[in-house]
């Protein structure tokens, strides 16, 4: 007769749970609770059957939970009873493949510290060994090309297991059991060096690459420490190095790119060199030595050894350390060879042209980075899904995403409810990511860049097909941006799909930061950015929302600049800054005695002022971007922007935050009902003042950022006032500016607002695609 107390349990984990560990984690606990049954991988996540005493049954499941392994992410456990087997002993059994697919794949992750011991200890088999990782570490997302997260179905396909790795891949309590991309000198993956006089091709035999040099990472250090640019090719693409304390190789890495003035990453060899270059707080440091690893942007310190055309005018570096055994090793090389007297860091940027998706094929790289490389630090470990490093910063308390790629993708955002059907969001312009969406589950892709080109349109297609297989996502529904000069909003429209939702921009930025939050509304909304699709037919970008994921409404605004040439004021923003003058102080404004009318060209402004007049390519704009572009343009930074944003960034970088505010006054609507505005006309005539008085930039730039955070304020009051709304969600790229971020957030908490601040995707356009979702799936009816 059975035991009454025994009793066979079947659980369904959902989640990050392939490849990584998990189904080993679960015979050791089911060896510690002395239970019999099996795990298995199959196409929905993981299937457990567990027979036992009852007691030690529910110690499992609550083990399962709380212990799971460190990449692991579990998303739902069910359980439901079965009758009794009989069975004796607990086994691993073959992956199945189903029908329906529900299983979720890790990001790829940096080396745990059990295999930087090995890599670094002469004694082990894998000493050196830049292909080094474990279940709880290295390549997934890139090298995937199809679930279940089996060998056959990645890049490492192609490299059969030698006999002492089939043990460990065979061995349940090896921590390389089923690890995928695991491999040894024997049996894996190789690095090839191709130097100065021999670039004809990156594909090289085992015998030419000996002749080559004896050890690739020792080329590569030497080369970089020589002062010569090397084409690097790591995880998820090629990278182009060169030394950071090199100014002539930095400025020929700049000329060869293309990349005039944007700043360039930099890789650090450990956290001490970090330190030499930036003031680390605690949770810079917590993000930098994450098993994320992506580019924390930092104060630099005044000293920091590295070329001044690395990040021109920054007061900040974007810094990363070493995430991959080939890092390591190869910033342990680059380190003997500099020496003490140099930084052990080097430049670590995206391996392609400027506007260009980053190069991840062989041919692809040796082809387009040959012109700009003099070397090759290449591998034969296929790259299937290019994707770029991730960058952050810390603001108001918790991290901030600029970028939201490798480490991050392609691990989904859980919304609070269901989606009636899946949905494809095609996201924006720049900083373009798509999403796709079941249930609740958001799977947001890599970066894949400004869709300024056939290049980066091809990759937003290939990656789109990509998580369509991978998550056997079939959208019933597309959402676009409303812009229809936009690629993604034409790719949308193109698409044969019958449901077709065009959503405004600026509601999908306050809707992302409702999706994160699992939050209803309405709240107040602030998005504020550079531009996006206006329906009244100007270009909003400093817009104040009532916004629930459904609808919004514009109850205030920035008052409206004007946009000469369109496009061409984005890039030259002295022309958004002489119409706001001619705005302000009437057609000779240029008679004002102002650095910025002494330098203006006259003879170029008669032109802009005729088409303003005759309203010729001259939009309207209530863009907050624009508005810092015009106040840095006025206060002496510059007059042409080399990379998007760039004078509105040196703005806040100058910026001294112990300044009173400039008055940006809240004004009462035109027409009963409309919205409110706020003036920035109003902040530009007391900057120009200030100017004129000779006060130096940095207290401009200061009184600037503080007369913006006040005017929002004021505004928050407004809407609270009239409409009783006491939470603001914040989005846009304009709060990737921490200054202005973290004033108007403490200001808003000081007056007792609850505030939400996007964490999970960044402010910028970026998390379009998350907003695009939770509006479609708001909206939509079965």
């Amino acid at each position: 007769m059975a035991n009454p107390q025994q009793r066979r349990w079947r659980v369904h984990v959902r989640g990050i749970v392939q490849g990584v560990g998990f189904r080993p984690f679960v015979f050791g606990l089911a060896e510690r609770w002395r239970l019999a049954g099996f795990v298995r991988n199959d196409s929905a996540g993981v299937t457990i059957e567990i027979e036992g005493e009852e007691g030690a049954l529910r110690e499992f499941v609550t083990a399962l939970q709380r212990d799971a392994p460190p990449l692991a992410r579990i998303e739902q456990v069910s359980v439901e009873p079965l009758a009794l087997v009989g069975e004796r002993v607990f086994v691993i059994a073959a992956s199945q493949a189903q029908a329906l697919r529900r299983t979720l794949i890790a990001p790829d992750t940096a080396t745990c510290a059990d295999c930087l011991r090995e890599i670094t200890d002469p004694a082990d088999r894998r000493y050196r060994y830049a292909f080094t990782n474990c279940t709880n570490c290295g390549p997934r997302f890139t090298i995937v090309l199809d679930v279940p997260y089996d060998r056959a179905n990645t890049t490492m396909r192609s490299f059969p297991l030698c006999a002492r790795c089939r043990a460990e891949y065979e061995d349940p309590r090896d921590r390389r059991f089923h690890a995928q991309p695991t491999a040894c000198p024997a049996c894996g993956p190789q690095l090839r060096w191709i130097g100065l006089a021999d670039q004809q091709s990156i594909d090289r035999s085992a015998k030419e690459e000996a002749l080559a040099h004896a050890d690739p990472l020792v080329a590569a250090a030497l080369a970089l420490a020589q002062g010569q640019i090397v084409a690097i090719k790591g995880l998820g693409g090629y990278h182009l190095a060169c030394a950071a304390d090199d100014e002539t190789v930095v400025s020929r890495l700049r000329q060869r790119k293309q990349r005039e003035a944007r700043p360039l990453a930099l890789m650090a060899r450990d956290e001490a060199v970090a330190e030499q270059l930036c003031v680390v707080d605690q949770a810079a440091r917590a993000l930098l030595t994450s098993q994320v690893r992506p580019i924390v942007l930092m104060p630099r310190r005044p000293a920091a050894p590295v070329a001044p055309s690395v990040a021109p005018g920054m007061q900040t570096l974007g810094v990363m350390l070493p995430y991959t055994p080939l890092h390591h090793l190869l910033m342990a090389e680059y380190a003997a060879a500099v020496g003490p007297a140099r930084v052990a860091a080097i430049v670590l940027t995206s391996g392609n042209l400027s506007d260009e998706p980053i190069a991840y094929e062989d041919d692809d790289a040796a082809q387009r980075l040959a012109p700009i490389a003099d070397a090759f630090l290449a591998h034969n470990r296929p790259i299937h899904m290019r994707c770029d490093d991730s960058v952050v910063r810390v603001a108001a308390g918790g991290q901030l995403l600029i970028r939201r790629s490798r480490g991050y993708a392609p691990a989904p955002i859980t919304l609070a409810r269901e989606l009636p059907c899946p949905i494809l969001a095609c996201g924006g312009h720049l900083k373009n990511t798509f999403a796709l969406a079941r249930g609740r589950e958001v799977f947001l892709s890599h970066h894949i860049g400004d869709l300024e080109n056939l290049p980066t349109l091809r990759s937003f297609h290939e990656g789109i097909a990509h998580f369509q297989r991978l998550f056997d996502i079939t959208p019933e529904a597309v959402a676009y941006d409303l812009h229809p000069g936009y690629l993604a909003t034409q790719a949308a429209l193109a698409m044969p799909i019958e449901r077709k939702m065009g959503v405004q921009h600026h509601h999908a930025h306050i809707a992302a930061v409702l999706a994160e939050y699992g939050h209803a509304g309405p709240v107040i909304g602030i998005a504020a950015d550079g531009s996006g699709y206006g329906p009244d037919g100007t270009v909003w970008g400093g817009e104040v929302l009532v916004a629930t994921c459904a609808e919004y409404e514009r109850v205030g605004h920035l008052r409206l600049l004007v946009l000469p040439g369109g496009e061409q004021a984005v890039r030259q923003p002295w022309r958004v800054a002489a119409a706001a003058l001619a705005q302000l102080y009437g057609p000779d404004f240029w008679r004002l005695e102002l650095p910025f009318t002494q330098r203006l060209d006259q003879a170029a402004w008669q032109v802009l002022a005729r088409m303003i007049e005759r309203n010729l390519n001259s939009p309207r704009t209530s863009s907050l971007g624009r508005l810092f572009d015009a106040a840095a343009a006025l206060a002496g930074i510059g007059q042409i922007a080399r990379y998007e944003g760039e004078l509105a960034i040196l703005f806040e970088q100058i910026a001294d935050p112990h300044q009173p505010a400039y008055p940006m006054p809240l004004r009462e609507p035109e027409v009963s009902g409309g919205p409110f505005t706020l003036d920035g006309l109003a902040l530009l005539a007391a900057l120009v003042d200030d100017v004129r008085a000779g006060i130096e930039p940095a207290a401009i730039a200061g009184r600037a950022h503080h007369g913006v955070a006040q005017a929002l304020l004021a505004a928050c009051r407004r809407v609270r006032d009239e409409r009783g709304l006491a939470t603001v969600a914040l989005s846009g790229g304009v709060f990737q500016n921490v200054l202005l971020l973290e004033t108007l957030a403490g200001a808003l908490q000081a007056d007792g607002f609850t505030v939400l601040i996007p964490r999970l995707v960044p402010p910028n356009d970026g998390g379009l695609a998350l907003g695009q979702v939770a509006v479609a799936g708001a909206r939509l009816v079965v």
